[in-house]
Parts: C-alpha cells; structure tokens; sequence
C-alpha cells in the first residue's frame, strides 16, 4: 500500500504551482503517463467536464441500492416527518463536504497523504479501512445491478451483474479513462434524476405536508438522521469527489471557489435524488397502499405508475448500482496507491478491484451478510477518523494549505458536523453486536 508524502511548500502563484500528473484530465490524456501541466491551464470545456465529473461522481456514489432501501423505508416507518430527516442530514453533508474538499483542493494531496503528514502511519489506517469498506461493499454494489436489470428486463442477476462488471471494466480500460468516467456518472446521474422525476409526478404526493413537516416536522428520530448522514458521507464517499477532483488537476488557493461550489453542487445533486424518491413513496404510502417485505421500492414504483413503474425501477436501481461500483473502484485504489504514480496503473488496478469484487458475488450469489455487517460497521469509524485529521490540517496546517488562511466559520461548523459523525460511529459499532448473534 503506497501513499506518498509531499514536503510541506511555501505559498505559490496559482499560474505556477506544479500539477500532479492526472489519472485521466481529458486535456492531460495526450501527454506521456506522469506528464505534467499547470495549475494555470486554461479553464476550458475539458475543465468544467472534469468538475462536473466529480460532482457527480460524490453524488452518484452516495445514490447506490442501500439509498433506494433506506429512502423507502424511512418514508414508510415515517412519512411526511422524513422530509425534516433530509433537511437535518443535507445541511451536515454540506459542512463536511465543504471542510473536506477544501482541505483536499488547496493541499491537492489525497486524504491519506494528508493523514500521513499530520500523522505517520494514519493515512495508512484511512487507507486500510476505505479499501476493506469500499471492497465489501462493491460486491453488494454488483448484487444490485444485477437485481437492476432483472427488474428492467428480467435478467438473470448473476448475468445481469457480470455484464454491469464489465461495463465498468470497459470504463476503466478506456484509452481517456477520466473522460468516460465523467460521462457516464453525469449521463447515468442524469437518467436516474429523470425518471424519479416521473414517478414523483405520478405519484403525486401532499407536497404541502411535506413542505410543512420540513420545519415543523411530526417526529423526529435522530438515528434516522445520522444513518442517512453515514449514507450520503460515510466511508470512501466522504472522499469520492475530491479525490477525482485532484486528479483532475483543479487544485490550489486559486481555485478556492469552483471548489466550494462543486462540493454543495454534488450534495444537491444527491439532496435533489432523495427528495424525489422520497416524494414519490411518499405520494404512494399517502394513497393507503401498504408498503412491507423486502420488495417495498419495487412495489411503490408498481403502484405510482404500474408495470412501467417497475421498469422505471430498475433503470434506476441499475444506474445507482452501477455508478457505485465505478465510484467504489476508483475512491479505494486511489488510497492504496501514489498519486504520484502511474495513471494507466491505476486504472489497471481498479480493473483489477472490480473483476474480484465480481468473481466473489458470482461465486457466493450475493454480498457476504456477515462481511456487510463487518465492514458497515467499520465503515462508521471512517468519516470520524478522516474528517478529524482534515479539520487539524485546516486549523494547524497552514503548510499544507499552501499558506492559505482557513475560514473559522468553516472550522467551526466542521466540528458540529464532526460531533455529529462520532455518533454515527458509535452506533455503527453497535452493529457488530450481530456478528455474534
């Protein structure tokens, strides 16, 4: 497991401050692998698709099958007092994202890199638990492309998952890797926003109760709220976005600005999803349908908008499936490796992430229970762990920062969104309670 350490640097112009090469900037992609370009390029078309890429990739990898899962069945147990659930765990998605792409984009080291600078031997713990979390929970990942496309066509789902395996593979082999990355998350996070857009319509949910229990909610439930926080950014998501961001070369002081703004874009993005999905089971659990067993978001996507509701249901759950597995693969290589090192590389080994994680689920036939619990666990004691040692180098580090000043309003509403993160740790841990059931 390699992590590089850069040497701390006195600040720089933006037009000089050296590049690290990029695993797949599509302007970079000519070049030599490990060739270099400056921060002060151009920003054009291949700039802002890179960034967009990186939004989207942050949200697409938070919008995977347990989203689908928990969304429903939180509007179940709740209904229209979930709305209230969101808003709490949307404006805390915001306060990390914000500390945790910042850190990232002004130092344009990686998470581990910077743990390792503020504290030998963390970054590789960050790593250890990011890769084992991201592995596990590819395969569920994969599960859930393949019960995708059976809901889309009926498929087999072991078939299903082994051809979304290998369109994943396809996008990583890819002469302009980063460049099909980035399209396929946006395209991917595109269709899926499209069509819970029509069933939320279909649906048609009391949006005024909604809206109302939004500020003056009916109920309240606090681990609802933190479980949803670990879901949108928890483990390897927390870091997702910002990784591929760097690596796309949008690093530094200069660029203080285009990050904040992609890091709140992508959680809205992520907000937008949620709030349709839930829109339209709510909309179905307001009509008196009954909603139970392990089928319920299929059965609410039957009952908003019939048999094609159940098709529209597995575009969508392939979609977040398959974009989780991209995001997956690539957010766990890129902590076990350089980034100093080669981008062909990488992607050979993220290749290599995801036919294992693929052999596995076929072998097994779904997502070991066992290691899910394991690793859901563990994944809790990721965002505490990493989002602490961030908020350090942004308080302590201004050499890291490339001598920029880090705002003490961001500071502080990093720590109250921290505070909120060591709860969720603590509960994930009480889920290895039922390892021993």
């Amino acid at each position: 497991m390699a992590s590089a350490s850069p040497q701390p640097h006195d600040p720089v112009p933006h037009d000089s401050a050296p590049h690290r090469d990029s695993v797949s900037h599509p302007d970079l992609e000519s070049q030599a692998p490990g060739a270099a370009a400056t921060q002060g390029a151009p920003k054009n078309s291949g700039h802002r698709s890179a960034l967009l890429g990186a939004m989207f990739l942050m949200a697409t990898s938070a919008i995977g099958p347990g989203f689908i899962t928990q969304t429903t069945v939180f509007t179940v147990q709740l209904g229209a007092a979930f709305a209230f659930a969101i808003l709490v765990s949307i404006l805390v998605d915001i306060a990390v994202q914000l500390n945790v792409w910042r850190v990232i984009g002004v130092s344009g080291m990686r998470a581990q890199e910077l743990a390792n600078q503020v504290l030998p031997g963390a970054g590789y713990v960050l790593a250890a638990l990011v890769f084992l979390g991201g592995a596990v929970f590819n395969i569920g990942n994969i599960a859930g492309t393949g019960l995708g496309l059976n809901a889309m066509l009926g498929m087999d789902p072991k078939l299903g998952g082994a051809i979304s395996a290998v369109l994943a593979i396809l996008v990583f082999l890819s002469k302009r890797a980063g460049l099909a990355l980035d399209r396929i998350v946006v395209a991917l996070g595109a269709v899926m926003i499209l069509m819970m857009l029509y069933v939320a319509i279909v649906a048609a949910p009391p949006v005024g109760e909604a809206l109302k229990n939004t500020v003056m909610p009916e109920e309240v439930d606090f681990l609802v709220i933190t479980t949803l926080i670990g879901g949108t950014v928890g483990g390897y998501i927390t870091y997702s976005g910002a990784h591929r961001m760097i690596d796309s070369g949008v690093t530094g002081v200069d660029s203080v600005r285009e990050i904040t703004r992609t890091s709140v874009l992508g959680i809205l993005v992520t907000c937008v999803m949620r709030v349709l999905l839930f829109l339209a089971i709510f909309g179905v659990v307001a009509s008196g349908v009954a909603l139970a067993g392990d089928t319920m978001a299929a059965d609410a996507f039957r009952a908003a908008a019939g048999e094609i509701g159940v098709r529209i249901f597995g575009v969508v759950l392939w979609a977040a499936a398959l974009t989780s597995v991209i995001g997956a693969a690539f957010t766990s290589i890129s902590f076990v490796t350089s980034s100093a090192g080669s981008p062909r590389t990488r992607n050979l080994l993220t290749v290599g992430f995801i036919m294992v994680c693929g052999v596995i689920y076929l072998v097994l036939g779904q997502a070991p229970q066992t290691l899910l619990v394991f690793a859901g666990a563990f994944n809790g004691l990721i965002l505490p762990f990493g989002f602490a040692i961030l908020l350090w180098v942004g308080w302590r580090r201004r050499d890291l920062l490339q001598g920029y000043r880090y705002p003490g309003w961001l500071l502080v509403v990093g720590v109250i969104a921290w505070l909120f993160s060591v709860f969720l740790a603590v509960n994930s841990l009480a889920g290895l309670s039922k390892l021993w059931a």
